[in-house]
């Protein structure tokens, strides 16, 4: 980060070998080659990603809740295990949508200005602008950002 801005961000996937890149303003790469997100604008046929936080067993909030209305509303739901190459996967165009609670600065600082560079949208589930230190995050391929938004409020925030 440069003045509280991201300004750099890597992802590297050992068991693929794969290096997800991004300099802010200079857009996103694989493995050197550029990267965009999908262009999948419909929520019912989009491919969608997320992950549970680590106290999924003690915590109140467990994101379960999402996961069993989103996933009525969505082609499919994938849990990888690692935030940051999910964020990577979006921006390459692997899935459409991301969304999880609970996350670290370090699970989606580099993943947020791989998705903004490639093309995607990132932000807070009700819309606010994305920060690191942000309780939920929101990562889309920015066609389905609205749609995506607007299935998450209708889930009482209690019930996540």
């Amino acid at each position: 980060m440069i003045r509280q801005e991201i300004a750099v961000g890597l992802v590297y996937d050992p068991w693929c070998d794969e290096l997800f890149t991004a300099i802010r303003g200079q857009g996103a790469c694989l493995n050197g080659n550029p990267v965009h997100v999908s262009e999948e604008d419909d929520l019912e046929r989009s491919l969608l990603v997320t992950g549970f936080p680590y106290d999924i067993r003690e915590g109140k909030v467990s994101n379960l809740g999402l996961f069993n209305h989103l996933i009525l509303k969505a082609q499919a739901i994938r849990r990888d295990g690692s935030a940051a190459l999910d964020m990577a996967y979006v921006a390459a165009g692997r899935f459409d949508g991301f969304w999880e609670l609970k996350l670290h600065p370090w699970d989606v600082a580099a993943g947020a200005l791989i998705i903004e560079e490639a093309g995607g949208t990132i932000s807070a589930f009700a819309g606010e602008p994305f920060c690191i230190t942000s309780y939920d995050v929101l990562a889309t391929n920015g066609k389905i950002h609205t749609a995506l938004m607007q299935a998450i409020s209708e889930v009482p925030r209690d019930e996540w």
